[in-house]
């Protein structure tokens, strides 16, 4: 397949790069149109009407109105460095789409291309690679701000984003053992022989890729509630504008990558190509691969419509305690596995459904309450005696309940 790269022209490059381009931005502008239409019509309300059919020019409106509002710099910041972290963060998230196969090779005004920009032997990893420098943006963003709650806020939305894409690169290298290759051309032709052990990798996953984008209820850096607006509180006008930006497209580019490397990417879904052949050549793929994406797009609203977000600890024990564990563990069955389909002795069969019956007993295992602690082992505090930092003293009389009593200056509070 990477045979197909590399003899276009520079016109066709630049007709790829420039549709690029504009897929993304009104992709953007459709998902924002397209989260608020959804959620609000889960909370029972009407969402974006006015402006345009349906409102579909709502997304529209709100970036104009974002770059013309007025650029406030503050006086604290690091200026230079405060103006180029939003380039960091959003460069990038176009780039990784460079190597995305969107469909087949098609007929482009009469030149025989494939709909994808380019691709390499180490696509995935460059992906994975081109997606991390957008970090250094948030962190350089709540950094030059000179705001203690953007700094708090970069360094949180790093930590997080640094915590779940180890699990996300765990959980594709069983895709990279089953295509073998790392091309994602390679991966999406390689795709009519997966196998069913390939599911808990997606499922690993699809967890981190809603860590990594910082989407609800995985949104910690943007705790309104503890930090204002996270790492981009001091940005405003355009600057701020660029950083949802990012977020969307990076929405976009996992949604993307999951179709590519679990979901079969540009080809027909549900065996529907065997009812005609031509859905998979042409310009149909292009419509499977969309759709593909759109689904995972709604998988993000749905979330951001019914779960309430996670208490930060809660949400990095959840990466470091529990996805790359399994992550690791999984990657060695899957490594197993390869060697005894390479080598024989075992029956696949056999090994998968021990490998689901293991999984099963795992499963109910975690519904089993802890054992508490007997009676007797705890030892009950004296009322009313104080018991050291950090645990405030108990009140003598016990917990309050109930109104609090009404205030009286210049007594001392009973």
């Amino acid at each position: 397949m990477l045979d197909a790269f590399g003899h276009d022209p520079w016109w066709i490059i630049v007709i790829k790069t420039v549709a690029i381009f504009l897929i993304l931005v009104l992709l953007t502008l459709f998902n924002i149109w397209w989260e608020r239409r959804v959620v609000a019509r889960m909370q029972h309300r009407i969402g974006p009407n006015v402006h345009g059919p349906f409102g579909l020019l709502q997304s529209l409106a709100d970036g104009v109105k974002l770059a013309l509002k007025e650029d406030i710099i503050p006086k604290a910041a690091d200026k230079a460095v405060y103006l180029l972290a939003p380039v960091i963060v959003v460069v990038p998230a176009f780039l990784t789409w460079a190597v995305i196969p969107l469909g087949p090779e098609v007929n482009l005004f009469g030149h025989h291309t494939p709909l994808q920009l380019t691709d390499m032997p180490v696509a995935v990893l460059f992906v994975m690679a081109i997606a991390s420098v957008g970090i250094y943006g948030i962190v350089l963003g709540g950094w030059s701000s000179g705001s203690t709650y953007s700094l708090l806020g970069g360094l949180r939305s790093s930590a997080q984003m640094i915590s779940y894409e180890v699990a996300m690169g765990l959980a594709l290298v069983p895709v990279f053992m089953y295509a073998g290759s790392l091309s994602t051309a390679d991966i999406v032709a390689a795709q009519g022989t997966w196998n069913i052990v390939l599911v808990p990798s997606f499922v690993i996953y699809c967890i981190a890729m809603v860590g990594e984008t910082n989407r609800a209820p995985f949104d910690l850096p943007e705790a309104e509630g503890e930090l204002v607006g996270g790492f981009h509180t001091e940005y405003s006008s355009l600057k701020f504008a660029l950083f949802f930006l990012a977020e969307y497209i990076n929405m976009a580019t996992v949604s993307a990558l999951a179709t590519t490397l679990f979901l079969g990417g540009w080809r027909a879904p549900f065996w529907i190509d065997h009812l005609y052949a031509g859905f998979n050549e042409g310009w149909w793929p292009v419509l499977w691969f969309f759709g593909k994406v759109f689904f995972f797009v709604f998988v993000f609203i749905w979330l951001r419509g019914s779960l309430p977000r996670l208490r930060y600890d809660q949400f990095m024990a959840l990466g470091w305690k529990v996805l790359i564990p399994v992550s690791l563990a999984w990657l060695v069955l899957v490594a197993a596995m390869r060697a005894i389909d390479n080598e024989g002795g075992l029956d696949r069969r056999t090994l998968i459904i021990a490998l689901v019956v293991l999984a099963a007993i795992s499963l109910a295992l975690t519904f089993v309450p802890a054992k508490k602690p007997p009676a007797e082992a705890v030892a009950e505090e004296p009322a009313g005696e104080p018991t050291g930092f950090p645990t405030p003293p108990m009140p003598a009389g016990g917990a309050v309940r109930g109104a609090a009593g009404p205030l009286e200056f210049g007594k001392e509070p009973a």
